[in-house]
């Protein structure tokens, strides 16, 4: 059995796509121009993602009762929703503005109209999202450390999974200005596992996902800030 291996592999690759690729398809979308090609697609974003959780969180264990940690789920997983779908909608009108200004239709960005957007997208949205995914890996971490699932670890699908999620959170975290949420939490998942869970690995995959997903974020992050002498962001970097 490699349930657990392939979906930690399923979900990491569609992370990437949503969480990152997704911001290459800045085009209008064809059947409603004000919005971009990222947006409708955006809409997919949890209705995608949120099952995957799920499917991981009921594999770690799908005879045990635990109405606590469901609940824990669920509130976790309402951050995340909540907080996509501020960042998605405030996101479109921040994109929206941003054109009509470069295109001299009407600029708006010195106006609180503006500063209002912002909020919602790069503060307010990020943080509720990112505390979502955050806290859903803790409950799937925390899940996956109590006992193993009887199911090895495929290391062929999860070391692979593991760096394309790690990549994706580097840069999640990052550009996403919760570098605060997201540098804590890789540290602390990569140390507690190497000090105290590292028999546990073989026989828990979700569990071996997230910490090579963290080890490889850790080290991304540490590299970044080491060569830059801090953290800016990386489409400032590169001037996406």
């Amino acid at each position: 059995m490699k349930r657990l291996s392939t979906l930690t592999l399923a979900f990491a690759f569609l992370s990437l796509v949503f969480f990152l690729l997704l911001v290459f398809l800045r085009i209008p979308f064809v059947f409603y121009p004000l919005m971009s090609w990222q947006d409708a697609l955006d809409v997919l974003t949890p209705l995608v993602l949120i099952p995957l959780y799920w499917l991981m969180y009921r594999g770690i264990d799908h005879e045990r009762k635990s109405p606590a940690t469901d609940l824990v789920f669920m509130v976790m997983a309402a951050f995340w929703v909540m907080g996509q779908g501020m960042h998605l909608a405030a996101n479109s009108i921040n994109n929206l503005t941003g054109y009509l200004a470069r295109d001299g239709v009407v600029d708006v960005t010195a106006t609180d109209l503006h500063t209002l957007t912002y909020f919602y997208d790069e503060y307010l949205g990020h943080y509720l999202w990112h505390i979502g995914v955050i806290g859903l890996a803790l409950l799937l971490i925390y899940r996956s450390w109590r006992q193993p699932v009887g199911e090895r670890t495929d290391w062929g699908l999860v070391v692979p999974a593991g760096i394309l999620y790690g990549f994706t959170c580097f840069c999640f975290f990052l550009e996403g200005n919760t570098l605060v949420l997201g540098y804590p939490f890789v540290t602390i998942v990569t140390l507690m596992v190497l000090l105290t869970g590292r028999k546990k690995l073989v026989q828990q995959p979700v569990l071996a996902f997230f910490f090579v997903s963290c080890l490889v974020s850790l080290v991304l992050f540490t590299g970044w800030g080491l060569y830059f002498g801090g953290f800016p962001g990386i489409m400032s970097v590169f001037n996406f």
